[in-house]
């Protein structure tokens, strides 16, 4: 439903107060009126520049500070640099220098001041971290030429859904194999997604959990801050290249395993699976249950899906973002709605017991356990 600007901005101040409150999931509302807030305000002309013009050139000028630097030099100059100072420091001359800064000023990615030059902001200081410096390389480099060319690879794919080898990605990169197979080549772009914004925070509540499993293949976990220490065990499988990369085991136990074989850790009080079944497609995602199952004990085991969950009515950028990403690198993988999510979840004999949503993540939590019926039988053999 349109609104007029001025009760977009009158929403925005109400929320702003719950805001400075500090509740949850209104930094969220607050960007998703912003959005509103633009698509009233724009013109066609205002929309094609930010897309094509401001975004676009925006990805390229920040691997180029990512490649000289730039950020964590001005993280270094408390009083900031002149653009001869900086220029010094990069190799880059001057003019163009001034040209790439002056864009970021735009972005309010740094600050300008005539008297003492470019500044350092929040912003810059995050991108100077080394994670975020290799997502910036990553994207510029792998994920924007995907995207860049959907429209040639859609109209010579005759506009027909893409499998895993056959996609966007394969068509940018000149290549026949699947996204992970392919970027194993590759190592420094390997090494930028695994180091990039890969990062999984669990956090536990006490309670009666015996054992969790925690399962994050394909990609690599770089770090996990378990805030309460739950009793039982906390087992990490994956496959055994990406574990060998992990070094702190003091919170979990690491085990070696596939889950496109069965489970080998029998009648765990919970499974858990972060951002696994929308690397795959549907049959995938089914195999993917269905070898849990025989592992389930029933009335007690729970399976918990943390995956994307599509709205139907209102996706929000986060999500319908992240899914275009799976368009473009693995083709058959996407994000999904709660409908399709409970569709794999009965295919593989199990059942959806509720979907739990946080309003200041894009990301819910489905929990899954064995249909009561096997509940049922199971009691009855006892």
């Amino acid at each position: 439903m349109e609104m007029a600007p001025s009760d977009i901005i009158k929403r925005m101040q109400d929320a702003a107060v719950s805001y400075d409150k500090q509740e949850l999931g209104v930094r969220e509302t607050l960007l998703d009126l912003n959005r509103q807030l633009l698509a009233e305000l724009e013109t066609p002309t205002d929309f094609i520049q930010r897309i094509w013009f401001a975004t676009a050139s925006l990805g390229g000028c920040l691997e180029v500070a990512a490649n000289r630097k730039i950020f964590q030099l001005l993280q270094g100059a408390e009083n900031g640099l002149t653009t001869q100072a900086l220029s010094e420091k990069t190799g880059i001359a001057g003019p163009l220098l001034e040209r790439f800064m002056r864009h970021f000023v735009a972005h309010k990615v740094v600050r300008f001041s005539k008297s003492t030059g470019w500044h350092a902001t929040a912003l810059s200081n995050t991108l100077a971290q080394e994670n975020y410096q290799h997502s910036i390389s990553f994207c510029q480099q792998a994920a924007a030429k995907s995207f860049c060319n959907f429209p040639d690879h859609f109209k010579q794919a005759n506009y027909q859904h893409p499998g895993l080898t056959d996609g966007p990605y394969q068509y940018a990169h000149n290549s026949s194999l699947p996204f992970f197979d392919w970027l194993q080549q590759i190592p420094l772009l390997s090494t930028y997604l695994d180091l990039s914004c890969l990062c999984i925070e669990l956090e536990t509540q006490t309670g009666g959990l015996s054992t969790l499993l925690k399962n994050v293949y394909p990609l690599a976990l770089t770090r996990i801050s378990v805030i309460i220490k739950p009793p039982g065990r906390l087992i990490l499988q994956d496959l055994p290249e990406v574990l060998a990369d992990v070094t702190d085991k003091s919170v979990f136990e690491t085990q070696k395993h596939d889950f496109f074989t069965p489970q080998q850790v029998q009648h765990a009080r919970a499974y858990f699976l972060h951002s696994i079944l929308h690397d795959w497609s549907v049959e995938h995602g089914v195999q993917i249950l269905k070898n849990l199952k025989p592992a389930l004990k029933p009335g007690y085991s729970k399976v918990l899906i943390n995956e994307t969950v599509l709205s139907e009515e209102n996706p929000s950028v986060p999500a319908t973002s992240m899914d275009m990403m799976m368009l473009g690198h693995i083709g058959e993988a996407c994000e999904r709605t709660e409908e399709t999510f409970r569709a794999i979840v009965a295919e593989a004999g199990l059942e959806v017991v509720d979907v739990y949503s946080n309003a200041a993540s894009p990301e819910s939590v489905i929990e899954v356990m064995l249909p009561c019926s096997d509940s049922a039988l199971e009691e009855s053999k006892l």
